[in-house]
């Protein structure tokens, strides 16, 4: 079993302020036809200033984490903002750097770069891998790292790893994680392994034309760095990490980019998630109990780690210096300034697996057998069971004796050894109780002995005499009734005492040519309390296959193994005996197993027996044969 641990530095939550950063793009004259120059300006490392539209000789002033000129090179943008958040991913919290701004303002190329200049983003995961080989010489961890990149166009969600696949739902557990089902999630081992996965899938991403760009993003475009370390020794320990890089589509004025049909609806579209994450970031920094709006797009219901959540979060703002991006610009400023106010509070994701104590159970088959009935029919079943299965009651007695008990016992002792002292007590308890298991266990197993024992005596003597009929009718034959004569008594059935040895089938039983109605109802019930030997049972529940002509069996076994290799969750909850649970089990194998190659492989899949699988193959074939 496992337990969820929110763990922090230092023990307790911290507060951690979103980090904003500005990035000036290079002032271009071919766009600035009218020459009038540049209406942004930096003053240092931190501080910028723009030209107020309202009165042309004054300026208005902005003070962020860092400021980047127009010759700030990629490697300088990702040492400064970028690299610092990277190692919280190897201690389970969550960091997030996206990039903000106009159409036209840079932001692909501070997020991707190109092969001279690598972006944030190839440079980011290529400083992952560094860290964990780092942290490989460290022995005791073992560390596994996947990636998933999807985009957000026109409000779908779509996975471009898989590019065939169709809008995906957001969802969110029990634990307020944010995850989206279905999407596909693949385990790289170097960057190399990276490149190949995310050069094809970058190509994937919707793009066009516009008049103030040629290659226009038409979507938010995520990528999802997932860090797993784990534990190797007790009590394994793990530690789960995420890091998202977020390549924004810039908001558009229609006017200027002259935007129509499909192009208009896109922009629609983008504008309108950069409009809900200015009302999230207005609702963030009111200090009061408002709703924040994350469900109102998908684009922050996916971000809603990253702004007020539990991440680490650098936003890094685009914005470009020709005056007919002026509004643009200011726009952009003014949202990154409300942005740096905004509180995030990280923790450590750590899931502890304990070791399961048998202790409830223990009590549980107590109190059943304070109660005497049930206890004593669950006996009689696993009786019978071994009979049938012609195994020795000390082979059925290791089969209950798994050697889970001594590893978990042995596991207690060990943590007791390491707990406080005020834990103690309750740990004495438990191995007290486990200890007792134990000998019931073993109380068990010699009943098990003297019952086998017994069975051989009684096999022995019935082999050394003579095959005697189980049933006799020692009554006279049927009289006419006599009116002077007494009534007689009502004819009965002597049975003689059942023995445990191989019974002869009725039908060839040794009793008259007619018998009574009363005799007939006794024989029947006899041989419903009789177990057939040598599996009999196993082969009269089977017969039902017998009786069913070969094609039809072998298309029934067609259509079930199709359903369960191309079903839906619907279509899986749609077979007999298959609920809910069983369907997303199903769901579940398939994705890591591949297909069914046989019906004999869904005994496979958790909490499928054979006597489950046996029931579940006749009620769906049957059921099939009367559609």
């Amino acid at each position: 079993m496992a337990q969820r641990v929110a763990v922090s530095d230092g023990g307790n939550k911290k507060s951690s302020r979103v980090r904003v950063a500005v990035r000036l793009r290079p002032y271009m004259d071919k766009q600035d036809g009218k020459g009038e120059g540049p209406c942004v300006r930096g003053l240092d490392s931190q501080n910028l200033e723009i030209i107020n539209w309202r009165n042309a000789t004054e300026t208005v002033k902005y003070h962020f984490d860092a400021f980047h000129g127009e010759q700030t090179t990629q490697q300088e943008v990702f040492l400064s903002s970028v690299k610092p958040i990277l190692p919280h991913i190897l201690n389970g919290q969550n960091a997030s750097v996206f990039a903000y701004g106009p159409t036209g303002a840079g932001k692909t190329h501070t997020m991707l770069g190109s092969s001279e200049q690598p972006g944030v983003i190839p440079r980011a995961v290529g400083e992952v891998f560094k860290l964990v080989k780092a942290e490989d010489e460290d022995e005791g961890w073992d560390y596994s790292i996947g990636m998933s990149y999807l985009e957000i166009y026109n409000e779908k969600v779509l996975d471009l790893l898989s590019p065939s696949s169709q809008d995906l739902p957001i969802r969110e557990d029990k634990d307020k994680n944010i995850f989206i089902p279905g999407l596909t999630h693949t385990t790289i081992t170097s960057f190399n392994d990276f490149d190949k996965q995310f050069v094809p899938a970058s190509l994937n991403r919707t793009t066009a034309s516009t008049k103030l760009n040629q290659r226009s993003s038409r979507s938010h475009a995520i990528l999802l760095i997932k860090v797993v370390r784990t534990q190797c020794a007790l009590p394994h320990r793990q530690q789960t990490g995420k890091l998202y890089l977020v390549d924004l589509a810039g908001s558009e004025d229609n006017r200027r980019t002259g935007n129509q049909g499909i192009r208009l609806k896109e922009s629609g579209a983008i504008n309108l998630s950069l409009f809900t994450l200015s009302k999230v970031v207005d609702s963030l920094n009111s200090g009061t109990a408002v709703r924040v709006p994350y469900r109102d797009s998908k684009l922050t219901r996916l971000l809603q780690d990253s702004l007020g959540g539990s991440a680490h979060s650098v936003m890094i703002t685009n914005i470009a210096p020709e005056y007919k991006y002026y509004f643009d610009t200011f726009s952009a400023l003014n949202f990154a300034a409300k942005s740096k106010l905004i509180v995030n509070k990280p923790f450590t994701r750590e899931t502890v697996a304990m070791p399961v104590l048998p202790v409830k159970r223990a009590r549980e088959d107590d109190e059943a057998r304070g109660s005497g009935t049930q206890p004593h029919k669950k006996r009689q079943k696993e009786e019978k069971k071994t009979e049938q299965d012609g195994s020795s009651p000390s082979a059925h007695f290791h089969s209950l004796s798994e050697p889970s008990v001594m590893d978990r016992l042995i596991a207690l002792e060990k943590l007791m050894m390491s707990c406080q002292d005020k834990d103690k007590t309750s740990m004495l308890k438990d191995v007290a109780q486990s200890r007792k298991e134990i000998q019931e266990l073993k109380e068990k197993q010699r009943e098990f002995e003297s019952k086998a024992l017994l069975f051989s005596r009684l096999a022995e003597e019935k082999s050394s005499t003579k095959h005697e009929p189980v049933f006799k009718n020692n009554t006279a034959p049927l009289q006419r009734k006599h009116t002077n004569a007494a009534k007689p008594k009502k004819q009965q059935a002597v049975v003689q005492p059942l023995q445990v040895t191989q019974l002869q089938p009725l039908q060839q039983l040794a009793v008259g040519k007619k018998q009574s109605v009363c005799l007939k109802k006794k024989e029947k019930k006899l041989s419903d309390q009789v177990e057939p030997p040598d599996g009999k049972e196993n082969r009269m529940e089977n017969d039902w296959e017998s009786q069913l002509e070969t094609s039809v069996l072998e298309q029934s076994r067609k259509k079930i193994l199709q359903v369960l290799n191309s079903g839906s969750l619907k279509e899986l909850k749609g077979l007999q005996q298959i609920g809910d649970k069983k369907a997303k089990l199903i769901l579940g194998w398939r994705e890591i197993h591949g297909h069914f190659t046989k019906l004999e492989d869904l005994g496979k899949v958790e909490g499928m027996t054979e006597k489950r699988f046996s029931s579940f193959m006749k009620a769906n074939i049957l059921s099939a044969m009367g559609k």
